[in-house]
């Protein structure tokens, strides 16, 4: 392909100056003289060329193949760092999908611990609220348990104190006696 291509181009730059001369219509001088003249400059063309292409292939050939090996390692950089990237991008693209599992798991496990708590205190409150009201209760039946006491008392002395108005009032000296000898008599028959 490439030889191809060289050897169109030489072609061309052989032909085209003679379609040029060709073209010009033939003036004063000799047709003969002027093909002579133009051919002398094609051999003068193609010597120097020749020497230019002689000595500055093999600088050229080296630098085009440096330059290929240098696109060839430069391209061999970019498929490894393109790798290394897909590489980190499905590294971190299954990090950030643990992430969301990890945050998803943490959502339903602070949910459920949320419910249970709500459960726990709801019990909790439950059984302060019985033992409240127990409390509540006893201590609901010791008060009346003081009051009874209380008005008992009271009630006793008072009937003590009544007893005694009426006692003082109705029992003589001879009821009086007569009690303490009954009295006397009943602990006799005790012994």
């Amino acid at each position: 392909m490439k030889m191809m291509t060289r050897l169109t181009l030489l072609l061309a730059l052989v032909l085209i100056p003679t379609v040029a001369l060709a073209a010009g219509g033939g003036g004063h001088a000799d047709s003969g003289a002027l093909m002579k003249d133009y051919i002398y400059r094609v051999i003068d063309f193609a010597i120097i060329a020749g020497i230019l292409w002689y000595f500055t292939r093999k600088p050229i050939a080296n630098g085009l193949k440096g330059r290929s090996e240098k696109i060839a390692a430069d391209l061999a950089e970019a498929k490894q760092l393109k790798e290394e990237a897909e590489a980190k991008f499905a590294e971190y693209d299954a990090k950030l999908t643990k992430a969301n599992d990890e945050i998803e798991d943490l959502t339903k496990a602070i949910k459920k611990e949320a419910l249970q708590e709500h459960d726990r205190i709801l019990t909790d409150a439950a059984a302060a609220a019985a033992k409240i009201r127990e409390e509540a209760g006893k201590t609901a039946e010791q008060e009346i348990a003081r009051a009874r006491a209380a008005l008992r008392k009271e009630a006793s002395q008072l009937a003590v104190s009544l007893a005694e108005e009426l006692v003082g009032k109705n029992l003589t000296k001879e009821d009086q006696a007569r009690l303490v000898d009954e009295y006397l008599q009943k602990v006799g028959e005790l012994h």
